[in-house]
């Protein structure tokens, strides 16, 4: 493999809250990344902290105050063409997962481009909050040996019977796919993850023109090795050459390419409407999510 078969990207996110997928007040999770090499990564570090006059680390709610929009503007114009930022809904997020859980198998292309497009349902669902949460309830099962079949009841009695895209969801079918999720199915994608297709979908825009991705990224519990191991054999299976090259997962306080996806990630997630403009050159629609946009920097 050629020097220019593959590159290597850092990624981090911001927004990321385990399962609590529908908290109000964290309704967006973004995933950056960047392909700055390690010196240019701490070059741009060493500019913002100069201009923020921080010695220490500091996070992306320092750069989006007023005073500092001529080092955000810096900021993403040294970025243009470097990174990616892919930002997810989690409501809506939530709604494609009981459609590719229950109404279809799920694989770990679920929620990417190589997946089924629910947009249009979700969109039906995201509002029906009783039957999101319902689902959220039945699917955190962490360290759960035995089916909880009132949480089970609990769902049934809540799908919307104007929606046909449910009718499939069966009691035996929800049964059949909550004994796989406790059985830890390693077929199954952890349908309360949503890191795990968001750095899938990250690996399928960085790998376009045949190239494989090595990826460094922060700590997350969510990456563990066989979700990463599975995700990147499914990707293989899809696409030549394989798109995931290699992963490993660092402390983002010694590597300051993954700082400077931190901080993309935590800019895109608040974004205020002058800074929606700001970033509206960047953004392009993404399809599996309704209220879901990816941005190229």
């Amino acid at each position: 493999m050629t020097s220019q078969s593959w590159v290597e990207i850092a990624c981090d996110e911001s927004g990321f809250s385990g399962t609590n997928l529908l908290d109000p007040a964290s309704p967006v999770i973004t995933h950056a990344s960047t392909d700055l090499d390690t010196a240019a990564a701490a070059d741009v570090i060493a500019v913002l902290r100069n201009r923020l006059r921080r010695r220490s680390e500091f996070k992306s709610n320092q750069l989006l105050r007023p005073e500092q929009r001529p080092a955000l503007e810096w900021l993403l114009a040294e970025l243009r063409g470097r990174a990616h930022v892919l930002s997810i809904d989690k409501t809506a997020y939530v709604a494609a997962r009981v459609l590719e859980l229950f109404t279809e198998e799920p694989s770990y292309g679920a929620g990417t481009g190589l997946g089924t497009d629910h947009s249009e349902v979700v969109a039906a669902l995201r509002h029906r909050t009783g039957f999101l949460g319902a689902f959220v309830d039945l699917t955190r099962t962490k360290r759960v040996r035995l089916m909880d079949h009132v949480a089970v009841d609990r769902f049934i009695a809540t799908i919307p019977a104007d929606v046909a895209a449910l009718r499939p969801v069966t009691r035996a079918r929800v049964e059949e796919m909550m004994q796989r999720l406790i059985d830890e199915d390693p077929e199954l994608p952890p349908p309360l993850e949503p890191l795990v297709p968001a750095l899938a979908s990250t690996l399928l825009h960085w790998s376009a023109g045949g190239r494989s991705v090595a990826v460094v990224h922060d700590e997350q519990s969510a990456l563990t090795p066989g979700r990463v191991a599975r995700l990147g054999a499914y990707l293989a299976e899809q696409l030549q050459p394989p798109p995931l090259k290699s992963f490993v997962q660092v402390d983002s306080r010694d590597d300051p390419r993954v700082q400077v996806a931190d901080l993309l990630a935590g800019i895109a997630r608040r974004p205020a409407p002058d800074l929606v403009e700001l970033l509206e050159p960047y953004t392009r629609t993404a399809a599996r999510w309704a209220a879901t946009n990816s941005s190229q920097v």
